[in-house]
């Protein structure tokens, strides 16, 4: 008897819970209760969700039109009053912004501590210069318990140039006394062929992150694609167009779920300059623009590897040294 009591107040739990939420969008301008529906299938369960989102992405999701889309955005946002705040309770906000070690204390500390939640960290460098060691050093890195500089979670690992390799990834979590097979299975990997694929991908990420406890966010590399399907100068523009929608997705899905995002970045070579380093990162000033933080790597002596911290909004510009041992990421 005390069994199916426990049982009727759970499914009541769970009915009053899933009517607070179908009463939540029903109270959106312009959501009725198919349209509630709509929105429930096309992953938008939550006011920040679709607060976040551009009347051209709720159109293609629910097969609204563009004036309602903005209605119901519009209604989501004034529910959740994201209009000013004082500078005070954003500093608050930022209290719940995770760290997540690299591997190597000088990189930290260049870095602030780590790669930062709610941010899009771009590392670009010729090749062999560490991005995607650091890449792989992430992805295990952000399993570590809080105290050691991860956030008990999962990677979400998107590979464009079949660069990811679960050996390297196996010697990394050994060496830092992880269970191997435990964190192999803590990241989701899936290889992008083109970047239409790369850019679905980024977009059914958000399904995973839901189910998953996902803190970490790669792509590696995130212009090897474009930069390969988009060749002349004829197809630049469309090519930067594309390129950024992607970069917002990203930087929306690290803003509302408080995860960090690291992308590799390729680099060309620049004839032109006759003085100084004449590589130049690949994606222009779109990508320079949404990176939150940017770092430069690039190879010295050995085991040895440069970076430096190119672009950041309140840290300012220095270098450091770093090694890449069997191990994975370390001091020099």
């Amino acid at each position: 008897m005390a069994l199916e009591e426990e049982r009727t107040e759970g499914e009541e739990t769970e009915e009053s819970e899933s009517g607070e939420e179908q009463d939540v969008l029903s109270t959106l301008a312009g959501v009725g209760e198919k349209t509630a529906e709509k929105l429930r299938e096309a992953g938008y369960t939550d006011l920040m969700a679709i607060a976040a989102s551009s009347a051209g992405e709720l159109v293609a999701a629910v097969g609204v039109g563009e004036e309602t889309a903005n209605k119901i955005i519009a209604s989501a946002r004034s529910n959740l009053e994201m209009g000013f705040e004082r500078a005070s309770s954003v500093l608050e906000k930022r209290n719940t912004i995770g760290k997540i070690t690299t591997g190597s204390k000088t990189l930290d500390e260049l870095l602030g501590g780590g790669i930062e939640t709610q941010s899009i960290t771009e590392a670009h460098g010729a090749f062999g210069s560490g991005k995607s060691q650091l890449a792989h050093q992430l992805a295990v890195t952000v399993q570590l318990p809080k105290d050691k500089g991860g956030m008990g979670s999962k990677a979400l690992f998107i590979d464009s140039e079949g660069t990811f390799r679960p050996e390297r990834v196996k010697q990394m979590a050994e060496s830092l006394g992880l269970d191997p097979k435990k964190t192999l299975d803590n990241i989701m990997v899936a290889r992008a062929y083109n970047s239409d694929h790369q850019i679905l991908l980024v977009e059914k990420a958000e399904e995973v992150i839901k189910q998953e406890n996902i803190k970490m966010l790669i792509v590696d590399s995130l212009t090897s694609q474009f930069r390969s399907d988009y060749t002349g100068r004829g197809t630049l523009a469309n090519r930067q167009q594309k390129m950024n929608r992607h970069l917002h997705k990203l930087q929306k899905l690290s803003d509302v779920y408080n995860l960090a995002v690291y992308v590799t970045n390729q680099v060309m070579s620049r004839p032109d300059i006759m003085f100084g380093d004449p590589t130049a990162p690949i994606g222009g000033h779109i990508l320079g623009h949404q990176a939150t933080f940017r770092l430069y790597l690039r190879k010295s002596k050995g085991e040895k590897r440069i970076a430096k911290l190119i672009d950041s909004p309140s840290l300012p510009e220095g270098e450091t040294i770093f090694t890449v041992t069997s191990e994975g990421v370390r001091d020099a």
